[in-house]
């Protein structure tokens, strides 16, 4: 296991019900003719069929003789579910369903689809309800079974002719309906919980009109003729909305923050949000209450409804229906238990391709499944998986009565999601190459290993992974300048490692290395110093004063001292770390010639600019050598040494320098790399400081909107772009430009940095020199250098 250490550097509207589950009408109760058969009695070509008895002959009302094609759709009939008093949004999903274009002498047949719990049944009841009047029957199937189709058939046929039911074998009645279907039009059958579009195969082969609208959570798997419409969550308003309507049934008036707080932790997800406004509404619970009800009594809220709620009607229960379905192959189950543990945005492929004991076609049929299911969404064009956070939410949490829930199982998919992200990181952080792939699986580091807590049985080495992770990612937050999370991370990681290692373990000294580090950049430097003192005490004990680690210890102490402008102790320091290393590690190692270069940079703070020529010719000499012309740490030390012609006043030489390092940089590491803005910007310093403010400008308008770019808004070194474009305009003496600039990076600084940040004074500083200077006076620039390292 590697561990980072080493010397630091300078939604449109929707709708959903709320009272209970949709209940379609009872299907008749089948009777048939008792006796033995003798002969088949008929009454013409449109006649059914009934078997006689010769014992006991039944009389058989004319009417119910009339063959289906010559039966007229009663008035009226109908058996869509109880109608809803609470039904918001959902406008555009209800338009798609009515502008579905209806072709004389064809089927029109439309699958609502998606997650359980979305709330597919109470839009088409809803859409059904408010055509009434233009379909004639509407009739209400609970088709989640080829047995519930049939049973719905029979109860039609009961329906538009009531004398059947009790003549006729079920059989005979579903054929008689689905004659009537075939021979009639203006229809409307809803085909409800669909889990096999095979089920219905048949029955629209046979139907060449009407209109036949199914719910089902398959995405896949439907016939051409079918138009498919995904349903998606509620918008945030709406959600709030609902939870507030439903809440109110009870008497409890819902805060809207905490109603939207609350929504947002259900994902919106209509099933859930009913199921928590009728909780709250029966208990008198607050929304915020019940919040908090739901961080500590997972499993119970999501298991739980109402009192007189149907079991199964609870987001828990609706999504083991469909776990069930995937159960002849544990890897479905197995892989929604692993995502579980990931953030509900996307989900890189890398996370979950190489899962052990596996195969690639083996995820991908898991995957394939699972999103048949609308139990996962897959992006077509990256493979990236998302899954609802609800979802997620409900797949984490033990259950000993779900086979799906097993507490060992949820343990083994935590500890799995923490090794796929061991693999999926990259190894360092300072090549701009490696962001993306870190921008990627940041977030899910975070929700499996800082968000979800673990645990606490958790054995040691999981733990140890989970720090070493902690420890990348916030030194690759420090290098963003994303401090206040980075400084989390190490804490975290710190203390884990003392918790399953030693104070002095190798680990854990460098877990506090690299918290110093974070500290350090955010401006704590007293913790910072703290820090590095501990780990030199503890290194020089455990290793030796000659040791490599020691060294480090030694120097990043140095760094310490340094950034706090005490060079007294930081200079002497940073000559024992090049001494020992010369002696120890030889005179062309890289740590001696980072040594040099960092005894360089104190001289050149001191002001001993001969001492910093000298150190920083000798270090960039030896580089080029050992490392050639074009490694980065060469163009650092010839940026170095240009800067220090600057200081010098030596500005044609500095420029040149500059330009030089520029060209290099922008052949060797791109236009945006770090330490190419870095040169742009120090190539603008040493125009403007040789009073070339036109040259500069132009520059440092191009870092400005680079580093916004590449690094973000957010990050110091656009803070320091925005101050130095700043200090351009106002030595040109255009204020008007300079004042907004100062006062936004200022805002920018006190915001991520806190108003004691070295930087936050110093833009402090410029900004109100600024707006004391009257206008069109030119004033020398307050440089900052940045990129020194």
């Amino acid at each position: 296991m590697r561990w980072p250490f080493g010397d630091r550097r300078p939604r449109s509207a929707g709708s959903v019900p709320v009272t209970g589950p949709l209940v379609p009408g009872a299907a008749s109760r089948d009777v048939s003719v008792r006796g033995d058969v003798s002969g088949i009695a008929s009454t013409g070509d449109f006649a059914i069929n009934l078997q006689t008895t010769v014992d006991h002959a039944t009389v058989v009302p004319p009417e119910a003789l009339v063959a289906p094609e010559l039966v007229p759709a009663p008035a009226g009939l109908t058996n869509l579910p109880g109608r809803h008093e609470v039904f918001v949004g959902r406008a555009e999903e209800l338009k798609r369903l009515d502008t579905t274009a209806a072709e004389p002498g064809v089927v029109v047949v439309q699958a609502v689809h998606g997650l359980g719990g979305i709330g597919k049944s109470t839009l088409v009841a809803r859409w059904a309800a408010q055509h009434e009047g233009r379909f004639r029957p509407i009739w209400w199937i609970t088709a989640d079974s080829p047995t519930g189709v049939d049973a719905g058939l029979v109860a039609l046929a009961g329906g538009l002719r009531p004398g059947l039911s009790a003549l006729m074998p079920a059989t005979v009645l579903r054929e008689w309906a689905v004659r009537w279907l075939a021979s009639h039009d203006g229809w409307l059958l809803v085909l409800d919980n669909v889990t096999d579009p095979a089920d219905m195969t048949d029955l629209v082969r046979r139907l060449p009109q009407g209109r036949i609208v199914v719910t089902s959570r398959r995405a896949t798997g439907w016939p051409q003729l079918v138009t498919r419409l995904r349903l998606d969550v509620l918008d945030l308003d709406e959600a709030a909305a609902l939870l507030t309507r439903v809440a109110a049934h009870g008497g409890v008036a819902v805060d809207e923050a905490d109603a939207r707080a609350l929504c947002v932790e259900l994902g919106c997800l209509p099933l859930a949000v009913e199921q928590a406004g009728a909780y709250m509404a029966q208990t008198g619970t607050g929304a915020g209450e019940y919040l908090g009800l739901l961080a500590r009594y997972p499993a119970d809220l999501f298991r739980d409804g109402e009192e007189g709620r149907a079991g199964h009607r609870t987001v828990a229960r609706v999504w083991q229906v469909t776990l069930d379905a995937l159960a002849d192959d544990p890897l479905p189950g197995r892989l929604l238990r692993l995502l579980a543990w990931y953030a509900s945005e996307p989900i890189p492929r890398m996370l979950i391709d190489a899962l052990d004991g596996t195969s690639r076609p083996a995820v991908n049929r898991a995957i394939g499944r699972l999103a048949a299911y609308n139990m996962i969404t897959v992006d077509a064009s990256t493979g990236e998986i998302t899954v609802h956070r609800l979802v997620q939410a409900v797949a984490r949490v033990p259950d000993e009565d779900s086979a799906h829930r097993q507490p060992a199982d949820i343990a083994d998919a935590r500890g799995e999601a923490v090794a796929r992200l061991h693999d999926a990181l990259p190894s360092g952080h300072d090549d701009p190459a490696s962001w993306p792939r870190w921008r990627a699986v940041l977030p899910h580091l975070e929700a499996a290993v800082v968000i979800h807590p673990r645990n606490p049985s958790s054995d040691a080495e999981l733990v140890n992974i989970e720090a070493f992770l902690l420890n990348l990612a916030g030194m690759f937050l420090v290098d963003q300048g994303d401090l206040p999370r980075a400084t989390a991370y190490l804490e975290r990681a710190l203390a884990d490692c003392r918790r399953v290692l030693r104070d002095d373990h190798p680990d854990t000294l460098a877990s506090m290395d690299n918290l110093a580090s974070a500290h350090q950049k955010a401006g704590d430097l007293e913790r910072a110093i703290l820090l590095c003192e501990q780990v030199l005490v503890d290194r020089r004990r455990v290793l030796g004063d000659d040791h490599p680690k020691t060294f480090t210890s030694v120097n990043n102490l140095a760094h310490a001292y340094h950034a706090s402008g005490d060079l007294e102790r930081a200079i002497p320091l940073f000559r024992k770390a090049l001494t020992d290393r010369r002696r120890v590690l030889g005179e062309d190692h890289p740590d001696t010639l980072n040594s040099v270069n960092n005894l360089g940079y104190a001289y050149h703070a001191a002001g001993d600019l001969e001492k910093a020529f000298a150190l920083f010719k000798k270090v960039l000499t030896d580089r080029r050598r050992i490392l050639g012309e074009d490694h980065p740490r060469t163009l650092t030390s010839a940026n170095n040494l240009a800067s220090t012609y600057q200081t010098a006043g030596h500005l044609e030489a500095a420029i040149d320098l500059f330009q030089g390092v520029l060209t290099d940089c922008r052949r060797v590491l791109g236009e945006d790399h770090p330490d190419t803005l870095t040169s742009v910007n120090n190539l603008a310093s040493a125009y403007q400081r040789a009073g070339h403010v036109g040259h500069a400008i132009p520059l440092l308008r191009e870092t400005l909107t680079r580093r916004r770019r590449v690094l973000g808004e957010d990050h110091p070194d656009t803070f320091i772009s925005l101050n130095n474009l700043a200090i351009a305009y106002q030595s040109a003496g255009n204020l008007k430009q300079a004042v907004p600039l100062f006062e936004q990076a200022l805002n920018c600084c006190r915001r991520v940095l806190g108003e004691n940040h070295a930087l936050t004074r110093s833009v402090r500083a410029n900004t109100e020199r600024a707006l004391r200077e009257p206008r069109g006076v030119r004033r020398g620039p307050r440089r900052r250098k940045a990129g020194r390292r």
